[in-house]
């Protein structure tokens, strides 16, 4: 983590000019190449104290504690999301909830996950990255329990917390993997990404029958949180072995190359103390791939909220609800390695966002036409679409970036600004859905979104990079 962006790429096993534009443009990148760069660290500019330093060689020795970890983080990314919405109508009918109040169980995540972001790296610059994801598993456990709890105030308060956990995970992961496993980043992030796909697919699969073996959907919701406590096990030696040696009171790293008492950091170069630092808020292609990713965010969340729902609400099984929306998280699997493999060795990716979309948009007009007979073709199409929509975002995050440090600029800021507006998907989705009474409004909505993510696309996927003029 003390790289410097140059050596960030080298690190990825990319040349410099891999990141930077010019005259000769990007090279073209293969799939492993570009699987480690998407490893975007958002710890870029951070330097570890000595004895931290000195702890994490001495954990690498033990890899397999560190393999573990990694795997049982993953697996809990998505589990406590995916779970709920195929029980989310009898949480509605215990609750007594409208469809507008219920929608909040997958919103209030969403708001978290985009509010808390941007504090992970100031947070594992105060306690280091092991405490922090170990605080951050803590933390997923506490809210998953919290959200069972009788009164209805607990249970947005649950979410609440499970969507600050999920994001300290979403943010610091990448950059450990990244950090800890330099020789094997493309495998590891191979790993980390099925982890998560499978956990997610596996929790909506098993939703419905946990509901049934457990009494209710209290028992269905809090059995992930023993994953989650496991996983926090498996990270607590590492988060105690990071700080031992570390003074009481000490920060795990200081801000790296800066000048001495010159209190410039990452923020400050955000805020023009670098002059050489893009300025991403006054960039129209970085708010392109920000909205992208906030779009495609959208309509994941809104299918993880109401998927289930709209079959049942047209007559299928809840357990068969549940296992098509498994099936559909499954597929994301295909779609997100294949489309930034190839994405990789394109110089304009602006078809490839088209594709991705029109396989959403497709999948979700079946719904309007024939959502149950039709159901495990428009969830095939659904998962490949959105996969590949979430692979494109990140491959664009680096494409389009010219440096390392402005690679983990751009995630931090299409996070947080994507989760946030995506969180308004299922809200506003859940509320047309009880003025109208019925499914096909909400559907054309989203149909108006992909829409928009096609125009948002044409744009980030052009021959270009943030800070410089469009290349013709």
């Amino acid at each position: 983590m003390s790289s410097t962006p140059k050596e960030g790429l080298a690190d990825a096993g990319l040349p410099e000019d891999g990141f930077r534009g010019g005259e000769g443009r990007q090279e073209q990148l293969g799939a492993e190449r570009l699987l480690e760069a998407e490893l975007i660290d958002a710890e870029e500019d951070l330097t570890p104290s000595p004895p931290v330093a000195a702890a994490r060689r001495q954990l690498r020795t033990h890899p397999v504690l560190l393999l573990v970890g990694i795997v049982l983080a993953s697996l809990n990314m998505r589990a406590a999301l995916a779970g709920v919405s195929p029980v989310l109508g009898e949480i509605s009918d215990d609750f007594g909830m409208t469809s507008t109040v219920s929608s909040l169980v997958t919103t209030i995540p969403l708001i978290f996950m985009g509010l808390v972001s941007p504090l992970a790296p100031k947070l594992a610059r105060r306690w280091g990255t092991e405490a922090v994801l170990f605080g951050a598993l803590i933390l997923l456990a506490g809210g998953i329990a919290l959200r069972i709890a009788p009164p209805l105030v607990t249970l947005f308060a649950g979410c609440a917390v499970v969507g600050s956990g999920i994001a300290l995970l979403n943010v610091l992961m990448p950059g450990l993997i990244k950090r800890d496993f330099p020789e094997k980043a493309a495998g590891m992030t191979a790993l980390y990404s099925t982890a998560m796909i499978l956990g997610a697919t596996v929790s909506a699969a098993v939703a419905v029958p946990l509901e049934h073996a457990l009494g209710g959907w209290r028992g269905s919701l809090v059995s992930w949180a023993l994953l989650a406590a496991v996983a926090a096990v498996a990270w607590l030696p590492q988060a105690f072995l990071s700080r031992r040696g570390t003074p009481h009171g000490s920060a795990a790293a200081t801000p790296s190359g800066t000048e001495a008492g010159s209190g410039k950091g990452h923020g400050s170069q955000e805020a023009g103390g670098d002059a050489a630092a893009p300025r991403l808020m006054r960039s129209a292609l970085a708010w392109q791939i920000t909205l992208f990713m906030g779009s495609q965010s959208l309509i994941a969340y809104v299918t993880v909220a109401w998927m289930p729902t709209i079959f049942t609400d047209h007559g299928m099984s809840k357990a068969s609800a549940g296992l098509v929306f498994a099936f559909s998280n499954l597929l994301q699997m295909g779609g997100s390695f294949i489309v930034p493999t190839l994405a990789g060795r394109m110089r304009r990716q602006r078809l490839l966002c088209a594709v991705t979309a029109l396989l959403m948009a497709v999948a979700i007009s079946g719904l309007l036409v024939a959502p149950v007979s039709g159901a495990w073709l428009w969830a095939a199409l659904l998962g490949l679409g959105q996969g590949g929509a979430l692979g494109i975002a990140l491959t664009l995050m680096v494409l389009r970036s010219g440096d390392a440090h402005t690679a983990a600029r751009l995630s931090g800021m299409a996070q947080t600004w994507g989760y946030l507006l995506a969180a308004a998907g299922p809200l506003a989705l859940g509320a047309v859905h009880q003025v109208t009474g019925g499914w096909t409004v909400p559907i054309v909505l989203l149909l108006c979104v992909c829409a928009g993510l096609v125009l948002l696309g044409l744009g980030a996927g052009r021959d270009r990079r943030i800070g410089e003029p469009a290349a013709g």
